[in-house]
């Protein structure tokens, strides 16, 4: 007889198969590697009893929109690597500092100088991926494209923050038409800046694509996921939620 455990590990592994079956699909549409491409399960509402499920599975490494509840469940679940990938504010930069394995979102010169602050207190690096908002949303954060070559220059100086590339999110629709174009600039802006880019700093990462339309990102370059629903089911409130924009502020 099964334990609900157990159901829900077998469901949770059902959902990640058909997952990677459809990342593999795009990758061969594209003449790609299926390694070539990260699968990072956002677990932001996700409980920790989902999470072991697909800790169960192969994944060690979840995204998480909110500090505190990141941080909660590193507590619980200390053996996993968090990943920040919503916006952050300055006074939660010394806990992102203490556990985080990555940030996602930077945009900002002073997230970039309290992140450094106290990732040098704390004897760590982070990984970072600078945040764009390709898709020109003036209440979405992120870098508009032609400002980030001046700020990937103006992050030499701190040595903890390593530099690995780019992330965006684009529009919010269910039309490929209108969401390809955001991640063909984010990989076009990525090409531009490899020819300039500091001593020490990468930009191999592209991390882009969601439940709704990862398909279209892999097939347009990205090199990192970030899934959720697809893995663990509809969340209890709307996207805007764990997406605030910079109205909220």
């Amino acid at each position: 007889m099964q334990t609900p455990n157990h159901e829900l590990e077998l469901a949770i592994q059902s959902r990640l198969h058909a997952v990677e079956a459809r990342i593999a699909a795009a990758c061969k549409r594209t003449g790609r590697s299926p390694e070539s491409v990260r699968l990072l399960p956002v677990s932001k509402t996700v409980t920790p009893a989902k999470i072991r499920a697909a800790h169960a599975a192969g994944y060690r490494s979840f995204g998480e929109n909110k500090v505190q509840e990141a941080f909660e469940k590193h507590q619980a679940l200390p053996d996993l690597d968090w990943v920040i990938i919503g916006h952050l504010q300055t006074n939660k930069a010394k806990q992102v500092a203490r556990f985080a394995s990555e940030f996602q979102a930077l945009d900002s010169l002073r997230v970039a100088e309290a992140l450094e602050r106290r990732l040098q207190i704390e004897g760590r690096g982070l990984d970072v991926l600078v945040q764009v908002n390709t898709s020109n949303e003036r209440s979405k954060f992120g870098l508009v494209p032609a400002y980030v070559a001046d700020f990937v220059q103006a992050l030499r100086p701190y040595s903890a923050l390593r530099v690995q590339g780019l992330m965006t999110l684009a529009l919010f629709s269910a039309d490929s038409a209108q969401v390809r174009p955001c991640f063909a600039a984010l990989r076009t802006l990525r090409d531009q800046l490899l020819d300039h880019l500091p001593p020490g700093m990468s930009m191999h990462e592209l991390s882009m694509g969601m439940s709704g339309d990862f398909e279209t990102a892999i097939e347009e370059g990205a090199t990192t996921v970030r899934v959720g629903q697809a893995i663990f089911g509809a969340r209890p409130l709307p996207d805007s939620y764990y997406w605030p924009t910079q109205g909220d502020e």
